[in-house]
């Protein structure tokens, strides 16, 4: 199967020299539900903003269904954006969260997962 989007040895180095992604590689495929996990500072946010356009990587390719969309701006992007600080509902549990998100796209309650974490 052909990835749908592809990131080739992303990289992203600062203007004061430090170094926020260094030789990122991943494949997603139609269908995918990706998460990127990590500790505070390793990196997610600037490549979410990297696939958005929202931030220029230093060298790497951000390949869609093959063509690389890195200089694409923003607008043409074939990319949804959703801000971090709003997206979650402090009174749910990261399940729960997960699972109204599902729901509002209208997913079929079957393929909603009750329990998503080894407890």
């Amino acid at each position: 199967m052909k990835p749908i989007l592809q990131l080739v040895n992303v990289n992203k180095t600062y203007d004061d020299g430090f170094v926020a992604i260094k030789n990122f590689n991943l494949s997603i495929n139609k269908g995918e539900f990706v998460t990127l996990l990590g500790p505070s500072g390793c990196g997610k946010t600037t490549m979410l903003k990297i696939i958005g356009g929202f931030e220029d990587p230093t060298k790497g390719k951000i390949l869609y269904n093959g063509l690389d969309i890195k200089d694409m701006p923003i607008v043409k992007r074939p990319t949804s954006t959703v801000f971090q600080d709003y997206a979650l509902f402090p009174n749910m549990t990261v399940t729960q969260n997960i699972q109204y998100g599902l729901k509002l796209i209208r997913t079929n309650s079957n393929n909603i997962p009750k329990n998503m974490f080894i407890k």
